[in-house]
């Protein structure tokens, strides 16, 4: 089997498993909850993945719109909509180039999705362009540690990390990233997650708005 075969098997079969197994964590539970607590309106989740934010949307959030590449997450994603009752305008699409006019959404929520994306900071114009004026980006992302020591580590594991991942990077500078991203007005705060390795525990929060 030619390798790129293999690898379109491991991520559509297989990826979506572990990632559901690794990523439904109760120590996720709290920050997700925290993370849409205050989402409202039009909302476009990008890379939703098995759709783990789903139980966590307020209880007035019923309907949302969603974006990701990988079509072997759907068959856990559909699970989780017949179970939370929330309405889904699922796309199969890309954050580099979202399906989406411009200006049409109050929030876009991304959740442990900015380390896996090829182009972010395409992916940040686009975010930005669908986000009507005074809308919120908010995030819960993994990245780069602030910790010298701890991104060399980072830096050693990302080759095994991003086969493993399916292209998850461990040395993503999100604050970088939002930085340069055409957001005018932006917060965040660093903290490692509690009982998880520092290489891959050190958590970006915030939101920035258009």
């Amino acid at each position: 089997m030619p390798l790129s075969l293999k690898m379109r098997w491991y991520s559509q079969l297989i990826f979506p498993s572990l990632c559901d197994r690794f990523l439904n964590q109760p120590l996720l539970t709290k920050c997700r909850r925290e993370q849409l607590s205050e989402v409202e309106g039009a909302i476009l989740e990008v890379g939703v993945g098995t759709g783990l934010n789903l139980p966590h949307y307020p209880s007035h959030v019923r309907r949302i719109a969603t974006v990701d590449p990988n079509p072997g997450m759907s068959k856990k994603l559909r699970k989780r909509i017949e179970q939370t009752g929330i309405e889904v305008d699922q796309r199969l699409a890309r954050s580099e180039s979202l399906p989406f006019a411009d200006d049409t959404f109050d929030y876009v929520v991304s959740t442990l999705t900015l380390c896996s994306i090829a182009q972010v900071e395409k992916a940040m114009q686009e975010i930005h362009r669908v986000l009507k004026p005074g809308g919120r980006f908010v995030f819960l992302e993994h990245g780069l540690s602030d910790d010298p020591k701890v991104q060399k580590w980072q830096r050693r594991l990302n080759p095994i990390q991003r086969v493993i991942g399916d292209g998850c990077r461990l040395d993503v500078d999100v604050r970088q990233i939002l930085g340069a991203s055409p957001f005018g007005s932006v917060e965040i705060e660093n903290f490692y997650m509690e009982k998880t390795p520092r290489m891959f525990g050190f958590v970006y929060r915030g939101s920035a708005s258009k």
